[in-house]
């Protein structure tokens, strides 16, 4: 199947074939004839499938005939939980669009107001906006969506992951009944499919690929680290590789993404920070010289971990586990893009072992074990980890109060720690007995102390 066969407009088709594109993916393939149709959709495929063109190229279809009745607001409303996707998505309709006479502006957090203001008064036939920007923008008056006939929610899981679920509901009451409304997203989840149906009118379904499904074509390793310090000293050794021409590193906190890249940079590496807490235009900024090949290491929190389609990324580092499996999968989403090949390289300290075992569940294979030469962990994952019905338990080691001694064993096995006990019951030698029962799968355990 190539493009000319899903009936798009001849300048939106000159465009792709500008881009050098001839075939839809299979998302795109089967969204794009029903968005075209103007049926309200729900559709949801792994990162990298081209989901963006999925819900571009028909909105732009749809925006290129004209509006006569059109009073003052946009025509197609665009829904993004990241600025970085945003902007993403503004340059794609810019490049689709090139050939079409449609005026679009992209409305984030961390930009000027002036600025924003300035392209709201053109009165722009689509918009592009992070939810709590256009919201502010909404409760003032600046921006009217009673013209509103399309609405798309692109990374919906995202913005619900975030918090946004209350600021998209108000958005969404905003709008007219009548429009047509598309729903991507990465998962579908229980919470996604109940805010479809609320929003949607007997939404056509798409769904390409299951939750659990990585990219084939990424090669995914793990390196079991003994601490921070091996950590640091195994990111050194895998960056002189002259097989990374370009790599993202994901921390866990933006202060230890702005150390890292810190560090990388003393070390003469051309590194750079990205997360939150940047202003939008040093965010610009970054992506841009990453874009150009200035920066080839970017170390950056979970706000690059969609959104961020950077082409050449040879390798993605987690240098810190994420708290979940889906998290991971979007990470090392951003390699292997549009067939291309990548690796993701994993570190796991013996305090990640939960998020390790969280990930693998979710992916439904383990992930192979690496060494450095030189670098070998003191000890194996074997004693890291142990699989047990319900779940996977570290051993632990800790001291508790009176400086007893405790070993934290599986669930079925509780230990008890603590001086031997005399004949007289609940009585010890050396203060008082510390006992440790697990509950359930989930790792909760109660301490009770007896006398």
């Amino acid at each position: 199947m190539s493009f000319k066969n899903l009936e798009l407009a001849f300048p939106i088709l000159k465009a792709l074939n500008e881009c050098g594109y001839t075939a839809p993916t299979p998302i795109q393939a089967q969204s794009i004839p029903k968005a075209l149709a103007g049926r309200d959709l729900i559709a949801s495929a792994q990162t990298g499938t081209g989901k963006t063109a999925a819900f571009v190229l028909p909105g732009l279809q749809r925006l290129s005939a004209p509006c006569p009745g059109r009073k003052r607001g946009p025509r197609a409303l665009v829904l993004t939980p990241t600025r970085e996707l945003a902007e993403q998505i503004t340059e794609s309709v810019r490049v689709y669009g090139k050939y079409l006479r449609v005026k679009s502006t992209c409305i984030v957090g961390g930009m000027p107001y002036p600025e924003q203001l300035r392209a709201l008064r053109k009165s722009p036939d689509l918009v592009i906006a992070t939810p709590g920007r256009l919201l502010d923008h909404l409760e003032r008056g600046r921006i009217n969506l009673s013209c509103l006939e399309l609405l798309v929610l692109d990374e919906a899981d995202r913005m619900l992951d975030m918090g946004f679920i209350e600021d998209v509901e108000r958005i969404v009451d905003s709008t007219p009944s009548g429009r047509q409304t598309l729903l991507f997203a990465a998962t579908l989840n229980n919470t996604i499919v109940k805010l479809a149906r609320r929003i949607l009118k007997h939404p056509e379904r798409v769904e390409i690929a299951a939750r659990q499904t990585t990219h084939e074509c990424i090669e995914q390793r793990l390196h079991v680290a003994d601490n921070l310090e091996h950590k640091r000293r195994m990111l050194k050794h895998l960056i002189s590789d002259p097989a990374m021409t370009r790599a993202i590193i994901f921390s866990a906190t933006k202060r230890d993404a702005d150390r890292l890249a810190r560090e990388l940079y003393a070390q003469g590496h051309a590194a750079s920070a990205l997360h939150g807490d940047m202003k939008q235009s040093a965010r610009n900024r970054t992506m841009s010289n990453m874009r150009r090949g200035k920066i080839r290491l970017l170390v950056a929190t979970d706000v690059a971990a969609r959104g961020i389609d950077v082409a050449g990324i040879s390798h993605i580092i987690n240098f810190d586990l994420p708290k979940c499996g889906e998290d991971y999968v979007h990470r090392i989403g951003r390699t292997g893009r549009a067939g291309a090949s990548g690796i993701a390289i994993s570190f796991a300290s013996f305090k990640e072992t939960n998020e390790l075992c969280r990930i693998e569940r979710y992916i439904g294979q383990t992930l192979p074990e690496h060494v450095v030469p030189g670098l070998e962990p003191r000890r194996s994952l074997q004693h890291m980890t142990a699989k047990k019905k319900g779940g996977w338990h570290p051993p632990v080691q800790g001291y508790g109060r009176n400086g007893l001694k405790r070993t934290f064993g599986n669930r079925r096995n509780a230990v008890t720690a603590g001086y031997p006990k005399d004949k007289k019951r609940g009585s010890t030698r050396k203060g008082k007995r510390l006992i440790i029962e697990y509950r359930n799968s989930k790792e909760s355990r109660r301490l009770r102390r007896a006398s």
